[in-house]
């Protein structure tokens, strides 16, 4: 099993929700109104006056074989408007109950 934390800004919301729907991804957990900063170009997502536009956050956790199918969803999300900006981590579950 594997955890996919998907952060992206708000507008990317009903797409993101899509795409779990599309690649039958039942399970995940989704936070509003998370903010943040991208590592590299990202503007940042503070819901202030200066910094007004907010991020979400969603965790799933999906079987192996499933997570290369999300990551190319989640790349040509971003490649749809980078500006927006969507990311993802993966990293391994070692036990669920």
């Amino acid at each position: 099993m594997k955890a996919v934390f998907i952060v992206y800004n708000q507008a990317n919301t009903e797409r993101v929700d899509y795409m779990l729907d599309r690649l039958g991804i039942r399970g995940f957990t989704t936070w509003e109104q998370v903010n943040g900063r991208g590592s590299v170009s990202g503007e940042p997502r503070m819901g202030t006056h200066t910094w007004p536009e907010m991020n979400s956050a969603t965790l799933t956790i999906i079987r192996e074989e499933q997570v290369e199918e999300l990551l190319s969803y989640i790349k040509k999300l971003d490649k749809r408007n980078e500006d927006i900006g969507v990311r993802a981590f993966v990293w391994n579950i070692e036990q669920t109950v």
